[in-house]
C-alpha cells in the first residue's frame, strides 16, 4: 500500500509529470539540462527528480559532478501503463537545451 501511494504521490504535480515525460521522450538526461530546459533553479528540479526516483520512474548515474537521470528499467507494468497516459496529456514539454559539456 505504502509504495502504491509513493507512487501516485509522485505524480501528483504538474511539474513532475512534465520532467517525467521530457526524460521519458529525451532519455538519459543530466539535471543541468532539465534545469536549463525549464528555466528552473536546480535545487527545484533536484527536488521533483527526487520524488519520482522514491516513487519508483527513474534511476540516477552520477560522473563526476554531473548526476544523469532516466526512466528505471526494468519498468513494472503499473508505471509503464502511467507513462502512456502520461504520453497522451496535452502538456507543453520545452525542447531539450543541452548545457552539460560532459557528455
Amino acid at each position: 500500500m505504502e509504495v502504491f501511494l509513493q507512487t501516485i504521490g509522485s505524480i501528483n504535480d504538474e511539474t513532475r509529470l512534465k520532467i517525467l515525460h521530457f526524460i521519458d521522450i529525451n532519455g538519459e538526461v543530466c539535471v543541468c539540462d532539465i534545469e536549463s530546459s525549464f528555466d528552473m533553479i536546480q535545487s527545484r528540479i533536484s527536488r521533483h527528480l527526487k520524488i519520482l526516483k522514491e516513487g519508483g520512474f527513474l534511476k540516477v548515474r552520477r560522473e563526476g559532478r554531473w548526476a544523469y537521470y532516466s526512466i528505471r528499467s526494468p519498468l513494472d507494468q503499473f508505471r509503464q501503463s502511467i507513462l502512456k497516459e502520461i504520453s497522451y496529456l496535452d502538456m507543453k514539454i520545452p525542447k531539450l537545451n543541452k548545457e552539460c559539456k560532459n557528455v
